[in-house]
């Protein structure tokens, strides 16, 4: 198996019992999986990485696998956006735009690596639930390595997601309801043994996101921002970005961290909510109400993880209303240029929220993540605009 010089397995976060790179699921102590790496044996400084592609793989030496299944994805740009700092009153702010990713969501960053463990697992099916990028983003990934796939999506993801599944060669089970339809869906309808490509059951999906850090912090010649806003909707995008940046302070490329803060759509928090009580369990959402689909997840599997990273930072989360994470995205098209999806708006919306309370101020350099493409989501943006009478 071709695993990096680096890697050391995956181990149980309980007990630090190691395991397989293949692995997936809980460990025999009910625990999650994670990636673990000799940090030592890395050194990115001087011109390490003089050579290497402009991708998420240009930073293989912390990921587990040396030959990926892999389009490129990574290296995306980091988007000065002065008109949107000045209207959240912060020193400067900065897109992270994820929707130049092959399928234009920056789950692809994990699928890559986490189809990757697939292969090398000698699988023949893979299957995941999903709202519907990871859908659709893993339809492209197990097409590449010539795997066969299984999507179930619940009826109310987005067309796009849907069609391309199946454009990728994927197989597609769409449920009816919300994100836990697809989920019962896939444990009920699927009896072939399959390879799971789930987020955290596949800890190789978290990990990848870790690069989402990594690029950030290349990007500002290895410094960290004062603060960076990630859209939460599993976790594992808020989990993965706060790994990337502990690993960056592991191996010396950075001095500290910088502040990590999370958003929830205000009619789906249970990472907010759970944030607010104090509280390490997170409690489902019991009545799910919003129009970001993406983020619509009452239970997170990741929503441990995801608080631990939050709270390692001293940040916080932030809850936003769905007109304002709409409209926050359509500015970023209209002001910025950028296809931000509604997703993203989530994100903006929070870095404005934390503008206007006082948390973010004058001084503080911001990097706001986007997500995915704003055509994941356009219908929803231009109903939006439609409402205001445009």
């Amino acid at each position: 198996m071709g695993t990096s010089e680096a890697f050391r397995g995956l181990r149980c976060t309980a007990t630090d019992e190691r395991y397989d790179a293949t692995a997936t699921g809980e460990t025999d102590a009910g625990a999650r999986l994670e990636a673990t790496y000799e940090y030592d044996a890395v050194d990115w400084a001087d011109d390490a990485l003089d050579g290497a592609p402009q991708s998420m793989w240009r930073y293989a030496e912390l990921l587990a696998f040396g030959d990926p299944v892999t389009s490129g994805e990574g290296g995306t740009p980091l988007v000065s956006a002065p008109t949107l700092a000045a209207e959240a009153d912060v020193g400067s702010l900065t897109i992270k735009d994820e929707s130049r990713n092959p399928t234009g969501t920056v789950l692809d960053r994990g699928l890559a690596a986490a189809v990757t463990a697939a292969r090398e697992a000698d699988a023949d099916l893979v299957a995941l639930a999903a709202p519907g990028n990871a859908g659709q983003s893993a339809a492209a990934y197990a097409g590449m390595a010539d795997l066969r796939s299984y999507a179930f999506v619940p009826s109310r993801a987005p067309f796009s997601n849907k069609a391309m599944v199946n454009v990728h060669g994927g197989e597609m089970r769409v449920a009816g309801g919300r994100y836990p339809d697809a989920e019962a869906a896939l444990d009920d309808q699927l009896q072939s043994e399959w390879y799971t490509l789930q987020e955290f059951d596949n800890p190789h999906r978290h990990d990848g996101l870790k690069t989402v850090a990594f690029e950030i912090a290349e990007s500002l010649a290895w410094t960290a921002p004062d603060a960076v806003v990630v859209p939460a909707g599993t976790g594992e995008v808020v989990a993965g970005v706060g790994k990337g940046f502990r690993e960056l302070q592991a191996i010396g490329m950075i001095e500290s961290a910088p502040t990590l803060y999370a958003a929830q759509p205000a009619g789906c928090a249970p990472l907010v909510a759970a944030a607010e009580r104090g509280d390490d369990e997170i409690e489902p959402w019991s009545s799910p109400d919003t129009i970001v689909g993406e983020l619509e997840i009452p239970a997170p599997k990741g929503g441990a993880a995801a608080l631990a990273a939050v709270a390692e930072t001293d940040g916080r989360f932030v809850a936003v209303d769905d007109d304002d994470s709409l409209e926050s995205a359509v500015v970023a098209a209209q002001e910025a240029g950028l296809e931000v999806g509604a997703a993203g708006g989530v994100a903006l919306a929070a870095a404005g929220q934390l503008g206007d309370d006082g948390v973010l101020g004058s001084e503080d350099d911001v990097v706001v993540l986007n997500t995915e493409s704003g055509t994941k989501t356009a219908d929803v943006l231009r109903s939006h605009l439609m409402g205001k009478g445009i």
